[in-house]
């Protein structure tokens, strides 16, 4: 061990799934990590709601507290890492310890989705530093990948799984033929859905995460809010069988693309080839697919959450910053964020191919005059499927058309129509046929 060397004190905030992981992790690694990197790491304090969390967690009494500025104002503590989410008081301590000259490291995607740029300016105007590996990927070492190991490219496209209640529930449909609503009752019975699901199958939770890759991927500012979001309540086992037998299956995909035009951002559910790498990530794991114009086509796979592997990447960055305090050294404060300022693409311009699921008049005509409402706003279709609808009671027929490439614009316009045309009892759905070879578009030949 170095003579000069001193210890890192950790301030945790926040002692729940995560926030007990972080310091069940720090305390029974502390002898590797004082042996394998010269780190002598140790939580100074600790805030909770509650002791019990604390105990739980292996947290002293001395350590512990319930008010959080006591941790920021702690003098020893070199490191305030914030696990409690939301916007308040995250953003007070985040202003208050980059105040203090004391480093950040959060998991708070969804603060960090709107305002990172703010933050990251902050932390470098006092000569800190904001870090945030856990916030996109769960255990995925995603964001230091974008940072560093790829920062020699130009990053063309991130496409991936980032939410894994919406995975979890998708591939129970695919392998169970079950409806949205059944899957999702019995994922909230095992605890594996929230009680109030919205942020996860509504698409929030994966638009924070792509905003927050999107950014540091192109170096240029993307919100949550400039983020398209679409969520997979519409999905049927009848959308996720006939996907499967043209090849396809669904995932709700986070997809920013760095184009000429500018960035390309937006979550929603996707039909995807069924031999894509992110088609075969299943259960509640998550994967994220980068391409850059040199390394070409990478996934990186892995636990999008849960109380370890969150955990993992938490200390991940607690560590990369300990390096240097525990030489005495200052890490270098936070990169100016955000080099440029790319505009972004308005999702009336995305073109690619569409599914679209209606349920016909049980008519003559009445398919021909769907087939016209198409052709009116330029949608050549390509395929016309009539489901077996098994109910001969029925008015209406389940058909399946799958478009040509078009505009999204020329879809929502057409399904607009649709839905108040004679013809069509129904829009049942529609759906986006991503284009995954101009993914790779740009990428240079060997």
């Amino acid at each position: 061990m170095q003579d000069n060397l001193r210890t890192v004190n950790v301030g945790l905030i926040g002692l729940g799934t995560v926030g007990g992981g972080v310091a069940r992790t720090i305390l029974s690694h502390h002898d590797r990590y004082l042996d394998a990197y010269n780190i002598d790491l140790k939580i100074a304090r600790a805030c909770g709601l509650v002791w019990e969390q604390a105990e739980a967690a292996g947290i002293t009494p001395e350590q512990f507290t319930s008010d959080w500025h006591d941790v920021v104002s702690d003098e020893n503590v070199d490191i305030v890492v914030e696990l409690i989410g939301g916007e308040h008081p995250a953003t007070e301590i985040y202003e208050a310890a980059f105040a203090a000259g004391k480093h950040v490291v959060t998991a708070n995607k969804a603060l960090l989705g709107r305002h990172v740029e703010s933050f990251a300016r902050a932390a470098r105007e006092h000569g800190v530093q904001l870090k945030c590996e856990a916030s996109c990927g769960g255990g995925i070492p995603i964001v230091s990948t974008l940072e560093r190991d790829l920062v020699g490219n130009e990053i063309l496209t991130i496409a991936g799984i980032l939410n894994g209640t919406t995975n979890y529930i998708l591939s129970r449909m695919e392998a169970e033929g079950a409806d949205y609503a059944d899957v999702l009752a019995d994922a909230q019975a095992k605890g594996y859905a929230e009680a109030d699901p919205s942020a996860d199958v509504d698409g929030f939770d994966a638009a924070s995460k792509t905003a927050i890759l999107a950014s540091i991927g192109f170096s240029s500012r993307v919100t949550t809010d400039d983020v398209y979001q679409q969520g997979i309540r519409t999905i049927s086992a009848e959308d996720i069988s006939v996907a499967h037998d043209l090849g396809y299956t669904i995932k709700l995909l986070g997809i920013a693309r760095n184009t000429a035009e500018g960035v390309d951002v937006r979550v929603h559910p996707t039909m995807i080839p069924l031999d894509h790498q992110l088609a075969k990530v299943s259960g509640a794991m998550n994967a994220v697919y980068v391409v850059g114009d040199a390394v070409g086509e990478t996934m990186f796979y892995g636990a999008g959450a849960g109380s370890f592997p969150t955990a993992s990447a938490v200390v991940g960055d607690i560590l990369t910053l300990s390096e240097q305090i525990s030489r005495g050294v200052a890490p270098l404060p936070e990169s100016e964020p955000f080099s440029r300022n790319k505009p972004i693409r308005s999702m009336d311009e995305l073109e690619t191919k569409y599914y679209i699921r209606l349920r016909v008049a049980d008519r003559v005509g009445a398919l021909a005059e769907a087939v016209k409402v198409f052709a009116k706003h330029d949608i050549s279709i390509s395929l016309i499927n009539q489901l077996e609808d098994g109910n001969s009671d029925s008015d209406a027929c389940s058909v399946i058309f799958l478009t040509h490439k078009a505009l999204e614009k020329n879809v929502q316009d057409a399904a607009a129509a649709l839905a108040t045309s004679d013809c069509v009892s129904e829009v049942a759905n529609v759906l986006r046929i991503e284009d995954v070879d101009a993914w790779t578009d740009g990428v240079m030949a060997n």
